[in-house]
């Protein structure tokens, strides 16, 4: 037990340190120490050092062995002298008091119990455990040494002995167990195991405070002979030994006792000592600096000033410390100083080479003091991933005052009032932004971010310390070019640990701006500016982007809106201008001063950042929340920079006054290039069109002032274009110039005619074409020469639809004749299909708007218009050669509804379009059919039924198409603008239908995209286009809440449509040819399939419409007609590939057809030559007898008599089926199941008599044979 090593557990300690009284433990002869044990040397453990003490030998052998030998006397002194006794349990032998008396010959008094078991307890990983266990240490300790100085005679008695504590220790005053719990203590401290180090500490701190008996300098003495730190021991061992020391100092620290010695003592040494002692700690190993400087400034929160400067300060090695951290880069020592200084707040000369003489915070963040502490503060990384405490300490005297969001606010509202004098900044706020812009520019961009990976780590952590206690305004100073230009190279490269750094900044500036749109406002424009617009492109994140998605209040839109303005003008470098240096009227407005003009911009930004700024200022209101008010304000005020900075120049100087809307424009410096310019236009064309989308506020547009931007630019344009120093940003020609004016005149007028209107439909289809004179009027500045024409003719339309309105007289060349006038709407629509080719998105969004508004008065003339258009294919000149001619005929019959294959003049259209192998000629037989009966409803637009001009304009919107385009090779541009074409005359197509699901005309459109979509040439262009017509057929007819109705509905129109999708749906499906592509083949699978479904699915809308118009049975026979037609092709033709399931599901929907067409069911059934079909078709007949089964009471007789009429019909059936049985036992089995199901039939409808007399007696006998008693119940029935 005796040769136990150090390293065991510190609860399990030898057993020389408990009274030989108290164990009945025989020694144990020493066991031979291997080769690793002799590593663990146990020259510096304490209780052999104590075991030593009055061996002045330092061998470890010689110490051993007298050691051995004093503790095998011991035992056997204390085992002669004590009674033998009962042997004790563990549990009792642990909480055996150390200061129990033994036997004495003379009598002695008894001290109060220790129980040693306390030091366990203090190495558990509990806090509460510890705490408990150093409190009840603390107490009985206490209680033993009051009761130890009580005694006479220290000694126990002349048989008594003492701990091993006697020792010559400093410690003479002192109990024989709290000297004992002393050394166990300081020992403790120095363990590795658990949380020994803390729990003993604890112990220790408060038993010294507790105990004055302890002397000061006996502890520090005794704590470096105990935690002596020897060159035989291995890193580890010193490393606990030096740890161990550190916190022994740093217990003495926190105990109180310091300060007590100097309250007695004002001259006591124990104060310089310790900090002598803690300095010296400090120098031996790096990860001693920064807990010793904790240790020294826990004393310095104790010690007034006086003490500190006296004992503190002058303390021996503290200025060769401070004179030497500069030089070796310490920051610990940098902590200490300002801590220090802070504290004695006189300047000393221990300081004089860290901090500046005299100290204030300007020089301290002064250029060259910084630069002289960087190698201390670079240093400072050894401690991460915690921050220095050095850093925290400097922000605080760097920004001593927490800046509160509500300042932040008030900062940001005064910098939106206009025309009033910005204040200048108090001198403090000038000296703390310049403090910060030296410290960020000298530690943080010079000394950090040029550095290592560790230190530019730090660098965002000391940025993220300033965050903290930053105001808004000074953002900028942080978020600097430097330390963006850092961001953004270590987001773009994920495979470096630094990412995840950056990555956590981000995440923290983001919860710094939290809600508060100021730091939002102030951090979005600093990575834009410094990333030139590109921080989410180069980052590949999307941090500006939700930085941007989070604007809630106007306010913040507003400021937003103001510093992208001032961004864009590059006000920031600009130095501020007088505000009284403009003050002038409209028509003499202010000019600024020309040289400005002409010199060069200081800090210019690139047209990038510019392009980024147009288009984020209409994208904040996607997320926006506001009421209908507070979105016009923010949307006034996006607006008016848009046309500003995209639509106007100034003449003269960068700054206008415009003193009728109370407002200064600013312009940058360098000329707008027209690309931003043109953005500027685009932009705001959008706004105006998100705004005429998004207008809830109608209801108000009667009041004084209506939320109508168009309304409101078209007033600022006005008010702008008669600023003579504000010019338009180029030249428009005399043409365009007209036209400008006319759309200003004319949506002035539909302006003042659209409030007298109040609420109405009228007032809607003014407030659409007003938005659309807008678009117009900005894609003639936007695009001159092209428009001006466009807009003559939309102010003509303007002038007839509101005749009666006071509008502006026109030229002589846009008076309408009043005899060869067209319809309105027919102008109306080629005056939008005119514009729709080259428009931009607004624009089309207007014309939407207007046709939406118009289209319930469109004619068929106008509708066809546009239908002609869809079905317009591209394709040479076909060649009349024998192959081509011979594909055409032998796909007349396959042609589903009369699908058009028109061409386009090459001439005109200056493209080539490709060889289109699946091209159909059979459209003009089909065509002449239809003419021929006089169905101009569902007849296809031909050549011959047009006008002149009426085909001059349908090819002129096509031309029109390609006029920028006829100069690039092949034809696949062609092609493409095409489709684009009629991918926006679809969207006016599906506003009709959605507008008008009831009218008689859905159904020319209904004919007109199915034809398209059915042509194969639609899906080998754009399968794009296939799926959108595909769409509105599903959406806006099929399943549209209303179908056509009414007396313009004519079976003469839908009968042909029935024929064709009839026709179609019996139509086999090819196989492509061209399997060497899987994915063409399954495309072209795919489709067919698709064009399949639109036949059945057209076929049941038809037969819905016939049903609703009530037809007689003489008016329907053409449709019975019709199906007997499919029928027969079904029973005779392998080729016919239609369903018997569509069929039954026409029967059960319409029973009246399967009723027409029952008796030519059974006659074609019974002889089928086909097996498959004739069973196939038993279904169909079933599906007709069930639909006469389920006929209301009052319908039994029309039932019986249809049965009855086709009676024999059915007998010849049954004839032919059991006389003819199927060869496969599965068709018997469905021949059997049918001929049952028949007898039930005629059994409810009563109509089994007739049945049997009916048969003939070879037909009664093949059933009974086939049947068996089945058909002998019946014939008893019929009896």
């Amino acid at each position: 037990m005796a040769a136990k090593k150090r390293n065991s557990s510190i609860d399990d300690e030898p057993v020389v340190e408990v009274p030989a009284a108290e164990t009945n433990d025989s020694p144990k002869p020493p066991k031979k120490k291997t080769k690793k044990d002799k590593s663990n040397n146990d020259s510096d453990e304490p209780q052999e050092q104590v075991a030593a003490a009055s061996d002045g030998s330092v061998k470890p052998m010689e110490r051993k062995k007298k050691r051995k030998a004093l503790d095998k006397e011991r035992r056997r002194t204390a085992a002669d002298t004590e009674p033998k006794l009962p042997e004790p349990s563990t549990s009792a032998a642990q909480a055996q008091p150390v200061d129990s008396p033994g036997t004495s010959s003379g009598g002695g008094s008894q001290l109060p119990e220790f129980h040693i078991g306390v030091f366990k307890d203090l190495a558990v990983a509990a806090e509460p455990a510890r705490e408990a266990a150093a409190k009840q240490l603390v107490t009985e300790l206490k209680a033993v040494q009051s009761a130890y100085d009580a005694l006479d005679e220290k000694e126990v008695g002349d048989g008594g002995f003492k701990l091993e504590a006697e020792k010559d220790d400093g410690l003479d005053d002192c109990a024989p167990s709290v000297r004992y719990a002393v050394r166990r203590l300081i020992r403790g401290v120095s363990s590795s195991r658990e949380c020994a180090r803390q729990g003993f500490a604890l112990g220790l701190t408060l038993l010294v405070g507790a105990v004055r008996k302890i002397r000061v300098e006996s502890f520090l003495k005794l704590v470096v002979d105990l935690l002596e730190v020897t060159s035989s021991m291995k890193g580890q061992e010193a490393k606990d030994c030096l740890l161990g020391r550190l916190f022994a100092y740093g217990a003495l620290a926190r105990s109180g006792r310091l300060t007590q010695e100097w309250t007695i003592d004002k001259n006591t040494s124990c104060i310089r000592e310790f900090v002598s002692v803690i300095i010296s700690l400090a120098n031996k190993k790096r990860y001693l600096q920064e807990p010793a400087v904790s240790i020294i400034l826990d004393l310095t929160e104790k010690l007034p000033v006086e003490a500190l400067l006296n004992h503190v300060v002058e303390a021996p090695g503290m200025k060769e410390w401070f004179d030497a951290a500069m030089e070796v880069g310490n920051p610990d020592a940098l902590l200490l100083a300002l801590k220090l200084r802070e504290k004695i707040s006189i300047d000393n000369s221990a300081f004089v080479k860290l901090l500046p003489n005299p100290f204030s915070s300007s020089l301290l963040f002064s250029t060259d003091q910084l630069s002289s502490l960087s190698n201390c503060l670079k240093e400072s990384t050894f401690c991460q991933p915690r921050v220095h405490g050095v850093w925290p300490v400097l922000v605080t005297i760097l920004l001593p005052n927490t800046i509160m969001q509500e300042e932040d606010v008030a900062a940001a509202s005064n910098s939106l009032k206009k025309h009033k004098k910005s204040r200048k900044s108090s001198s403090y706020d000038e000296e703390t932004a310049k403090n910060l812009q030296s410290f960020c520019e000298i530690i943080i961009e010079g000394s950090l971010l040029l550095s290592s990976h560790d230190r530019k780590h730090l660098a965002f952590d000391v940025l993220f310390l300033l965050l903290q206690k930053l105001s808004a305004s000074l953002v900028p100073i942080i978020l600097s070019s430097k330390v963006v230009q850092c961001l953004m190279d270590i987001l773009s490269t994920k495979n470096t640990w630094l990412y995840k750094v950056a990555q956590h900044f981000l995440k923290q500036l983001s919860d710094w701006v939290g809600d508060d749109d100021v730091r939002r406002v102030a951090v979005i424009v600093a990575l834009q500016k410094h990333s030139n617009g590109k921080f989410d492109n180069i980052t590949r994140t999307k941090a500006v982007k939700d930085f941007m998605s989070h604007f809630k209040t106007e306010a913040g839109c507003l400021l937003f809106v103001q510093s992208l303005m001032n961004l864009f003008v590059d006000e920031g470098s600009a130095s501020e201008e007088p505000s009284d240096q403009s003050q002038t009227t409209d028509e003499n407005s202010e000019i600024g001063s020309v040289d400005d003009k002409d010199s060069p911009r200081s800090n210019g930004n690139s047209d990038f950042l510019k392009s980024w700024i147009i288009e984020s200022l209409p994208s904040i209101l996607k997320h926006l929340k506001l009421g209908h008010e507070e979105k016009f304000r923010v949307q006034k005020e996006i607006m008016k920079f848009l046309a500003v900075q995209g639509l106007f120049t100034a003449s003269l100087g960068s700054e206008v006054t415009s003193f009728e809307l109370q407002e200064k424009f600013r312009w940058p410096k360098s000329p707008t290039s027209n690309a931003l310019c043109k953005m500027c236009v685009e932009q705001l064309q959008l706004l105006l069109a998100n705004a005429q989308k998004g207008e809830g506020s109608r209801a108000s547009a009667s009041s004084l002032e209506p939320n109508d931007l168009g309304l409101y630019f078209m007033k600022f344009f006005s008010t702008l274009c008669n600023i003579p120093s504000v010019s338009l940003f180029r030249t428009l020609d005399d043409e365009d110039d007209k036209a400008v004016k006319k759309l200003q005149a004319i949506e002035a007028k539909l302006s003042r005619e659209e409030r007298s209107h109040g609420l109405s439909a009228e007032a809607n289809r003014l407030h659409a074409l007003r938005y659309l004179l807008i678009q117009l009027l900005l894609q003639v500045l936007l695009q001159p020469g092209e428009y001006s024409e466009a807009a003559s003719e939309l102010i003509i339309c303007c002038k007839k639809a509101f005749s009666s309105c006071d509008l502006p007289d026109s030229s002589g060349d846009d008076d309408l004749e009043a005899d060869d006038a067209p319809e309105l709407m027919d102008v109306l629509v080629d005056t939008l299909l005119s514009l729709l080719p080259q428009s931009s998105a607004p624009m089309r969004s207007s014309i939407e708007q207007v046709f939406k508004y118009f289209c319930n008065d469109i004619t068929d003339d106008g509708l066809m218009r546009m239908l002609r258009v869809i079905k317009k294919n591209l394709k040479p000149a076909r060649h009349p050669d024998a192959t081509s001619a011979e594909d055409s005929d032998g796909d007349d019959g396959d042609d589903f509804i009369n699908i058009e294959e028109e061409d386009i003049d090459q001439a005109e259209t200056g493209e080539t379009g490709e060889t289109d192998e699946q091209t159909d000629d059979s459209d003009s037989v089909v065509e002449a059919e239809e003419n021929d009966q006089g169905h101009p409803e569902a007849s296809d637009d031909s050549d011959s039924g047009m006008d002149d001009d009426a085909m001059f304009r349908i090819d002129t919107y096509l031309a029109q198409i390609f006029k920028e385009k006829k100069n690039q090779a092949g034809g696949e541009t062609a092609h493409s603008q095409l489709v684009l074409f009629k991918l926006r005359i679809l969207s006016l197509l599906e506003i009709f239908l959605h507008e008008n699901p009831g009218k008689p005309q859905v159904l020319m459109v209904y004919s007109n995209l199915a034809r398209a979509f059915v042509n194969p040439h639609t899906a080998e262009v754009s399968e794009q286009l296939g799926q959108r017509i595909w769409g509105i057929l599903q959406r806006q007819i099929f399943k549209a809440k209303d179908y056509p109705r009414g007396e313009g509905v004519q079976l003469s129109t839908l009968e042909p449509l029935l024929e064709r999708n009839l026709k179609l749906a019996s139509k086999p499906l090819k196989k492509q040819k061209s399997a060497s592509n899987p994915s063409k083949k399954s495309a072209s699978w795919n489709r067919q399939k698709m064009v399949s479904s639109l036949a059945q699915t057209s076929t049941f809308w038809l037969l819905k419409i016939i049903d609703a118009r009530n037809f007689s049975e003489s008016e329907l026979q053409r449709v019975v007609d019709i199906f007997q037609e499919v029928l027969a092709g079904y029973f005779d033709s392998k080729k016919s590939q239609i369903k018997s399931g569509f069929l039954k599901e026409i029967f059960r929907r319409r029973p009246w057809i399967g009723h027409a067409v029952f008796g030519f069911i059974l006659e074609r059934c019974g002889s089928s030559k086909s097996d498959f079909r004739r069973v196939e078709a038993l279904d169909l007949v079933m599906e007709i007898l069930k639909s006469l089964v389920t006929l209301s009471s009052d319908n039994q007789n029309a039932a019986k008599k249809v049965l009855k009429s086709n009676l024999d019909k059915l007998c010849n059936l049954m004839k032919d089926l059991v006389t003819n049985m199927p060869s496969k036992q599965a068709r018997r089995s469905e021949v059997q199941k049918f001929c049952i199901k028949t007898f039930e039939i005629l059994t409810k409808l009563n109509l089994t008599k007739s049945f049997i007399k009916a048969l003939a007696p070879d037909v009664q006998a093949a059933l009974e044979a086939q049947l068996g008693e089945q058909f002998i119940n019946l014939k008893q029935l019929g009896k």
